[in-house]
């Protein structure tokens, strides 16, 4: 069914038509009109010439292009092409002897001068439907290209989805990881009935905001993201007691610094996770510092090489969530040594 938008617009198409060879009309008889004060046989001339010029001009924008041309079906483009330039050439023929038999009575000289010559006819319409046919092609390369921009602009938004998806879903396997360790530690404070119990619940409960608010963010503050380490190594202090030593260092952070959240801490998490005890003691060694270029992260701790055999979910997700969220824009080093685990990242400003 037909809107009225619809047939506005085919209304508006063919009126566009008409004035197009209306003014392709007044073309043929100022051609045609060459040296000729004859009127009446240059519009007979040329509205015998019509048809042909709109027959072969519809032929060529409503067939020949975009069914051959455009669709690179290059030997039937050309071998219909060709049956088009005979049948309109015999046509043209016809035309000046219409010219030569009807309008002049046979007689040569009453005929237009360039009316008498095949070459000068051809060219006159020729010159028609080359122009139409180029103006056709421009207008379907240019839809073409409009449609290939979309069908690019579908697929980006597609593989943005996606990763926001993938991003999404390494994010609920980081954060349980992190919470049952948090919790875990409490859970054996509760049972001891220690007094840091209240301060530990404090700080997981800044933690939980974190996590929770903060998170969903492409990326927050690097001082927020220290503040919650902070947090983070308090909680494993306690939970260690006088078994840890942990280092944390900082420096030349500035307030426009941002970093993805959660990134730094499962490296963190880890340390304490897989750490091994040297001499009743696991140390940590955390250093954070920016400069113009970049943020540079680094930790070590205590190791017993065999208990980093492992990378375990957080690292292997970790690694993942660098790779959409800062690809060809970071450098990550783990060095798994005998007595150290030591990983550096470097997160390009630029």
């Amino acid at each position: 069914m037909y809107t009225k938008e619809v047939i506005l617009k085919k209304i508006a198409q063919i009126l566009l038509h008409i004035i197009f060879w209306c003014a392709v009309l007044l073309f043929f008889t100022y051609f045609f009109g060459f040296e000729n004060n004859d009127d009446n046989y240059i519009l007979s001339f040329s509205l015998f010439l019509m048809p042909i010029t709109i027959a072969t001009t519809y032929v060529s924008i409503y067939k020949l292009i975009p069914d051959y041309l455009i669709k690179k079906r290059y030997f039937l483009f050309g071998l219909y092409s060709l049956y088009t330039l005979i049948i309109s050439g015999y046509l043209l023929l016809v035309s000046v002897f219409f010219g030569l038999g009807y309008l002049s009575e046979f007689k040569y000289n009453n005929m237009s001068q360039l009316s008498r010559s095949l070459f000068f006819v051809m060219i006159a319409v020729y010159i028609v439907v080359i122009v139409v046919s180029a103006f056709k092609l421009l207008k379907l390369n240019l839809k073409h290209a409009e449609k290939t921009k979309e069908l690019e602009t579908k697929i980006l938004d597609t593989q943005l989805k996606l990763k926001e998806q993938e991003l999404n879903y390494l994010k609920m396997q980081i954060h349980p990881h992190f919470l049952f360790n948090t919790l875990n530690t409490m859970y054996g404070f509760a049972l001891k009935k220690a007094d840091e119990t209240p301060e530990m619940i404090l700080k997981l409960s800044n933690l939980l905001d974190y996590l929770l608010y903060q998170v969903d963010k492409p990326f927050v503050l690097l001082s927020d993201e220290i503040n919650h380490i902070k947090d983070y190594i308090e909680l494993e202090k306690m939970r260690f007691n006088n078994t840890l030593d942990v280092n944390f260092k900082y420096d030349n952070i500035l307030e426009t610094n941002k970093i993805a959240p959660m990134l730094l801490l499962p490296f963190i998490e880890n340390s304490f996770k897989h750490g091994s005890l040297k001499n009743g003691v696991l140390s940590i060694n955390i250093d954070l510092y920016c400069n113009k270029d970049a943020i540079n992260f680094y930790i070590e701790n205590t190791n017993s090489k065999s208990e980093h055999t492992k990378k375990g979910i957080g690292l292997e997700n970790m690694q993942k969530r660098l790779d959409l969220l800062y690809k060809n824009k970071y450098t990550l080093t783990i060095d798994n040594t005998i007595d150290f685990y030591k990983v550096h990242l470097k997160l390009n400003n630029n």
